[in-house]
């Protein structure tokens, strides 16, 4: 670079830049001018590639953290549906349990109004047994107390038929 010109400028002025110093310099017939410019516009295309590399390893990191985020995403969404579906095995088992257990003090109950019935039942029968006892009981005193009547009855007629067989 000469003692009285700027520094180069990058990017596509630079680039400009430094073909208009590689021209000059030709024409001139000054060696080191048309190598400024042609450093400067090297210059200007590397500048120009790494600008595109970086925007390109940008995007890519972009990309990266966009695929990652949607890997999470779906990492979290496939455990917040395993929860729900343990949740929902969780909620079917307990009522199947309360099920269960209605049906068995449903059962319960059934056995219990037949077993009380059928107590009722021997004690009504048993009750109409000693009814029936009783009434049976009855029926032959007042049976016996008929027949000594009739005995009794049946003394006096002979007696008067036959008074001295009795004496």
């Amino acid at each position: 670079m000469t003692d009285s010109e700027t520094p180069p400028v990058g990017g596509p002025l630079g680039k400009l830049a430094g073909k208009a110093k590689e021209a000059v310099g030709s024409a001139l017939d000054n060696d080191d001018l048309a190598r400024e410019g042609r450093l400067q516009q090297s210059q200007a295309d590397a500048e120009r590639e790494a600008a595109e590399r970086a925007e390109s390893a940008d995007q890519t990191e972009a990309q990266a953290e966009l695929q990652l985020e949607r890997t999470e995403n779906e990492i979290e969404r496939k455990r917040l549906q395993t929860e729900v579906e343990e949740q929902e095995r969780e909620e079917a088992a307990e009522r199947d349990r309360r099920k269960a257990e209605q049906d068995a003090e449903a059962q319960a109950s059934r056995q219990r109004e037949a077993a009380e019935a059928e107590r009722r039942a021997a004690e009504a029968a048993a009750a109409g047994t000693d009814q029936q006892a009783e009434t049976e009981r009855a029926e032959a005193a007042r049976t016996e107390v008929q027949l000594e009547r009739e005995a009794k009855l049946a003394d006096a007629k002979a007696d008067q038929i036959d008074p001295e067989e009795n004496r």
